[in-house]
């Protein structure tokens, strides 16, 4: 499994740097950084594991925070290293390998993680806690970490006009309102785990975490990819409103359940 998400994100490198600027995923992007703005503390070490091209430690990096990387595809690093420098900037160090392999780093060593994508992928409960025990032991005491999952609530909401042919089978409905869905590379883009919010919250407490929020990054928009786009295209400014409207709306109990990306603020 870990062989056929390494193979997926090291062919998909270039997209996922492009993929949060697209005008439905900017929200995400945006809802993100309103999260880490709000709860992060405004300086100190911060470990951006699943970083991808490093869309999010370039803008840690910009604020003034020292940030390493931590992602399984040497590829994305290399994005990520090469965009970080470009900006004048310079990343404290790179690690090309999974999120299961943090047991190399120290206790207590980092006043913020990024924890963004490898619980994406990873089936099994005993190595998704795994990666969450870790994580909780390399944070400082009263250390802040953004730990997110896919909900399978808002994937119900975006599969009407991303896959609306999977549910001809009627029992998939329960299945997505149930969580706790385990898909293979060859039903998915790759190797992946959806959950619902209930499911990934008491599994958070289970590593040890204190919740303080949490957040549904699409928000009130969430599976309205078409529209927005629209919106992009045809009225801008009327774009930009909703965008921010949901972004300091994304914490919103009537929102933050039904949305495909779900952001978990945790305090150790």
């Amino acid at each position: 499994m870990i062989d056929d998400v390494k193979k997926y994100y090291d062919e998909a490198a270039e997209y996922e740097w492009n993929r949060l600027n697209n005008p439905y995923s900017k929200i995400e992007y945006n809802s993100t950084v309103y999260l880490i703005e709000k709860y992060f503390q405004k300086q100190g070490n911060i470990l951006d594991i699943g970083s991808g091209p490093g869309r999010y430690s370039l803008m840690l990096l910009q604020k003034g925070f020292n940030v390493s990387l931590l992602d399984i595809s040497s590829n994305e690093l290399y994005i990520a290293k090469r965009k970080i420098e470009e900006a004048g900037l310079e990343a404290e160090d790179y690690y090309c390998k999974s999120a299961l392999e943090l047991d190399s780093f120290e206790n207590d060593t980092f006043d913020g993680i990024l924890l963004m994508g490898p619980l994406y992928h990873l089936h099994d409960e005993k190595d998704r806690l795994k990666v969450l025990r870790d994580t909780h032991k390399i944070l400082k005491k009263d250390g802040i970490a953004l730990i997110s999952y896919i909900n399978t609530w808002g994937c119900l909401k975006s599969a009407v006009s991303e896959f609306p042919e999977v549910f001809e089978d009627t029992e998939h409905f329960q299945r997505y309102l149930n969580g706790d869905l385990k898909f293979s590379s060859e039903e998915s883009f790759t190797s992946t785990y959806f959950t619902s919010p209930p499911l990934a919250i008491a599994e958070v407490e289970k590593a040890g975490f204190n919740i303080v929020s949490y957040a549904g990054a699409e928000s009130f928009l969430s599976g309205l990819n078409i529209q927005m786009k629209n919106l992009y295209t045809y009225m801008p400014q009327i774009y930009e409103n909703f965008m921010n409207a949901a972004v300091e709306s994304c914490e919103l109990p009537q929102y933050r359940d039904t949305t495909e990306h779900l952001h978990i603020i945790v305090k150790k």
